[in-house]
């Protein structure tokens, strides 16, 4: 490998904060808003609430993808590849456990056990895992590897889990979301499958080589990636063959059929869904390089202590929907039973929405920027699985 520069890519960092004060909006609606339509669906929706719910499509896709570049520039100073590949394999597994206990709770505010659901943290986990095996390939064959995964994988779209028998909670983790019975009385529903995350992470971690290089070939790299996978994405659209499941169509007006045009597949993220958020979040790195005000710092503290940052922003959505439900005489079980069904009486309008939003990013900078700090200073081991 080359030798990377010593000190953090700022612009990561950066890039990542933004994604987590978006990824925080998302979370916002689902806990306050009066909404009960997907904010997707052009029968129903305003371009308001379709955008609000649109924006967020950038999140996972970028959280995943740098995590793979972070892991690369962090191995690439000094670590052994068998350093390396312990260390993702024990965080993955971490992340797995913390699906499974800390985060759960934070969504669901029980401990029924009966229904699982699985999630980013997930995918993110089991895609860390798989590095860890992958690591210890030649370069170019990682490349490969996450290349055919990810432009590969939407010709497996017709594969459904309900046709194939005994094998379907395989096919539920591997490639469609859905539900599982793990027993008569126990079931996961997986939103995240894991393709084509591991291809997302391993392409990531082969991106990190980018920032090996000079600054000046540096930034033609980071341009000419970016341009390419938006071109990439809007010709590929364009042509409505391949790449997402769902076809745009043409709508009564053209505003929708923009919207249209944009709504690709998330469950699983689509080839289009990942040209779409990863082209643009690429292209902004060279500018967020040279972005050094209050505000990029502002959104440096969230980027620096991601996870931290993703368990504390769960709980608090969670526990400031239950006191406000609690001053309208609303019954605490809306956010301990079945969360995310309509409640009778509760919710807010887009405004409110927002209102909330910018008070949770608000309340979560301070305790971020603590730990951040802690960070900082004290290099503890175990402060990089946090």
């Amino acid at each position: 490998m080359n030798s990377a520069p010593s000190r953090r890519i700022v612009s990561i960092d950066i890039l990542r904060g933004i994604i987590m004060v978006i990824m925080a909006l998302d979370h916002t609606r689902d806990f306050f808003s009066n909404y009960h339509y997907d904010p997707l669906d052009l029968e129903h929706t305003t371009t308001a609430m379709f955008l609000t719910r649109w924006i967020t499509h950038f999140c996972a896709p970028v959280f995943v993808f740098f995590a793979g570049t972070s892991s690369f520039l962090s191995f690439n100073r000094g670590k052994t590849k068998k350093e390396a590949a312990w260390f993702l394999l024990s965080r993955g597994i971490w992340l797995i456990i913390l699906e499974f206990t800390i985060i759960r709770i934070g969504w669901m505010f029980n401990v029924d056990y009966t229904h699982l659901i699985v999630q980013v943290i997930w995918a993110i986990g089991w895609s860390m895992i798989v590095l860890s095996g992958l690591i210890f390939l030649p370069y170019q064959l990682i490349l490969c590897f996450g290349l055919v995964v990810v432009f590969g994988h939407n010709a497996l779209d017709n594969i459904h889990a309900e046709n194939i028998g005994q094998n379907a909670g395989w096919w539920n983790v591997l490639h469609e979301m859905g539900l599982i019975h793990l027993t008569d009385n126990v079931s996961l529903f997986v939103i995240y499958p894991l393709i084509p995350w591991i291809g997302v992470m391993a392409l990531g971690y082969c991106f990190g080589k980018v920032f090996t290089k000079p600054e000046q070939d540096r930034n033609m790299w980071l341009y000419s990636i970016g341009i390419a996978a938006v071109v990439l994405f809007i010709i590929t659209r364009y042509i409505n063959v391949y790449g997402d499941m769902h076809h745009w169509v043409k709508q009564d007006t053209i505003l929708k059929t923009i919207l249209s045009f944009i709504d690709c597949t998330k469950y699983p993220p689509s080839l289009l869904y990942l040209l779409m958020t990863l082209g643009p979040a690429i292209l902004l790195l060279p500018m967020l390089e040279k972005w050094t005000n209050k505000i990029s710092g502002f959104f440096l503290v969230f980027g620096r202590v991601p996870m931290f940052y993703y368990i504390l922003h769960i709980y608090l959505i969670h526990i400031v929907a239950i006191i406000v439900a609690m001053t309208q005489s609303l019954p605490v079980s809306y956010f301990t039973e079945d969360m995310f069904a309509p409640k009778p009486g509760w919710g807010f309008g887009l405004t409110g929405v927002y209102l909330f939003w910018f008070l949770i990013v608000g309340i979560l900078y301070f305790p971020c920027r603590w730990f951040m700090k802690i960070k900082l200073s004290h290099k503890k081991w175990w402060l990089s699985y946090l």
